[in-house]
């Protein structure tokens, strides 16, 4: 008896594979949508199965005698696996770490321009080293100095995370943002439209 060959969500599908129509053999090791073998079908049968759950067969083993096919929405599938290929290029991106120099009296108008470029810098994928360093007398402000830079990182709450919290040595303190993951950022996203759908809804005239 031919043993049985399973297959996960994440195998990895071609771009070329083939798909619906496409798919010429007679009969199909048949898959459905939630994982489950159905065993070996005839392509009509296995191609009106997928019709009827408004999905897509998909040859996902086009090697095998007779091939494996999958009843899924193939086009959300390949949607996703360009999301991971992006990530996962970005991850191979040689990561930065840049650094921007705060003081212990910054005005506000140069907090909001060094601002701008940490937001940038976060953006574009690189870590951030934030450093402020105490002259004379500025060493009774190391407190003041630690608050300052806390809530300078607080501005990047949606971009960045506190990978390390300020830290004096000697008279130098730093910190390190860096940068949040493509996941982090669509939870924040998704939490934000919620929150105004929500807000729209109370806000709503009540009839």
């Amino acid at each position: 008896m031919r043993p049985l060959i399973f297959f996960t969500e994440d195998r990895a599908i071609s771009k070329e594979s083939l798909i619906n129509e496409e798919i010429r053999a007679k009969e199909v090791r048949l898959i459905d949508a939630e994982g489950t073998q159905v065993g070996i079908v005839p392509i009509d049968e296995a191609l009106a199965k997928a019709a009827e759950a408004n999905l897509d067969l998909v040859n996902i083993s086009p090697n095998a005698a007779p091939p494996v096919c999958r009843i899924m929405d193939y086009g959300k599938y390949r949607y996703e696996q360009q999301k991971k290929e992006k990530e996962a290029r970005k991850k191979q991106k040689t990561m930065e770490v840049k650094e921007m120099r705060l003081g212990i009296f910054t005005e506000e108008h140069d907090l909001e321009t060094k601002a701008k470029l940490v937001a940038k810098f976060l953006e574009g994928g690189d870590k951030v080293k934030i450093s402020m360093r105490f002259r004379g007398r500025e060493m009774g402000y190391v407190k003041k100095g630690e608050e300052t830079m806390l809530n300078f990182a607080g501005l990047f709450a949606e971009l960045g995370n506190l990978e390390k919290a300020p830290k004096l040595e000697g008279r130098n303190m730093s910190m390190i943002l860096a940068p949040k993951s493509e996941r982090e950022k669509e939870k924040i996203a998704k939490a934000k439209r919620l929150a105004a759908e929500k807000a729209a809804a109370e806000n709503a005239p009540q009839e």
